[in-house]
């Protein structure tokens, strides 16, 4: 498949923002998506991996057969899980192993460190099972149940498209009540990040890998009114974010504001959040194109790309260093130069991302003659 530079840019910036804003104390996490836009990473990397769902479902399909893409999908669930359940152990013994050195860190929940220790069969037992996410891994629990039913939804949606927007729609519209008859680990109800919400995120993208040669050329007939629509979204979500940072003094601008948008709710994905990243879609596809594509190429764009490509291992790599960013930047040193410090850490660790995704997508040169001198082949 051909693939779509920008689109790996965006996709490594969105991990790079995840690592970022999982990092308390950091400071270049007060230059990502979250502080401009109602909606963060999250809901970009969500987006993304369902156009990539569709463009490959598409491809797969026309070259092999659906059965094929059917067995793709279910095994990709099937590399999802096991990224979930080998990124909790690692995320599990890093984090106790910072604890030993009395590097103390808030990225991660404390009691994970204890429990792969105290009851390591049943830590991976529930996590396995899916009774438990660990946080900054949440994202992958959402990730496994949705590519799941790519099998079924994927076909259904080809078939009949409408109506499968429409169930999608009737799914969000009582995703916390279906979220809720989850069984979980959390005091809450359901999944931190509700499956019956981001669906809606997560197959729209798929709907736009799938359609799209046929989507764009009826939208582009209206593109300057999509685009004028979009910008006012943007920036009407910019203009809530403003409030929230400016907080007491704009309670007034942020009630009125809530009284328009109802309550915006990142777990179940509300309306708000859903249209403003559909919004900057059509910005960054449409009028925005040639700016990103010429971004793509430069030094930056193609480190950013290097990281999206990697996959399932990026974003282990992300979880890791979110990790260990926030253990340094709690043990730097207090004085005029902490800021510096935290600035520095932030640096390091974002090109450490890039390394280490770079080394890793090279890894058909280096890895087979290490199996050879280890004797493994």
């Amino acid at each position: 498949m051909n693939r779509i530079v920008a689109l790996d840019m965006l996709r490594g910036y969105a991990l790079v923002c995840i690592m970022l804003d999982h990092m308390p104390i950091g400071v270049l996490r007060k230059l990502t998506l979250t502080n401009f836009a109602v909606f963060d990473a999250a809901e970009l990397f969500v987006l993304l991996s369902g156009f990539l769902v569709g463009m490959v479902w598409i491809k797969v399909e026309a070259r092999e057969g659906r059965r094929a893409a059917q067995i793709r999908f279910l095994r990709r669930a099937a590399q999802v899980w096991l990224a979930l359940i080998a990124g909790a152990i690692l995320l599990a013994l890093f984090s106790a192993l910072l604890f030993k050195l009395q590097m103390n860190h808030t990225a991660v929940w404390f009691q994970y460190a204890r429990w792969i220790v105290e009851h390591p069969i049943g830590y991976v037992a529930t996590v396995a099972l899916m009774w438990m996410q660990p946080n900054l891994l949440d994202v992958l629990a959402l990730y496994v149940l949705l590519i799941a039913t790519v099998p079924v939804t994927v076909p259904f949606m080809l078939r009949w498209p409408w109506l499968a927007m429409a169930v999608s729609v009737v799914v969000w519209i009582f995703a916390q009540p279906l979220n809720a008859l989850i069984p979980n680990q959390r005091p809450g109800p359901g999944l931190l990040f509700n499956p019956f919400g981001w669906q809606m995120l997560f197959f729209a993208g798929v709907a736009m890998g799938a359609f799209r040669d046929r989507i764009m050329p009826v939208l582009r007939r209206h593109s300057a009114l999509l685009t004028w629509i979009s910008a006012g979204v943007l920036l009407f979500g910019l203009t809530i974010v403003i409030a929230w940072k400016i907080g007491a003094p704009a309670k007034p601008v942020s009630q009125f504001l809530r009284q328009i948008t109802g309550g915006i709710d990142k777990w179940s994905l509300d309306f708000m959040r859903f249209t403003a990243i559909l919004a900057a879609s059509w910005i960054v596809a449409v009028p925005l194109a040639r700016p990103f594509a010429w971004m793509a190429a430069t030094a930056p764009g193609v480190a950013l790309a290097e990281i999206g490509r990697g996959g399932l291992f990026s974003f282990i790599v992300c979880v890791m260093l979110s990790i260990w960013g926030d253990a340094l930047d709690m043990t730097a040193p207090a004085g005029p130069l902490n800021f510096w410090l935290r600035l520095g850490i932030d640096i390091w660790l974002v090109t450490a991302f890039w390394a280490i995704a770079a080394v890793w997508m090279r890894r058909e040169g280096w890895l087979p003659p290490l199996q050879a001198r280890l004797g493994l082949r």
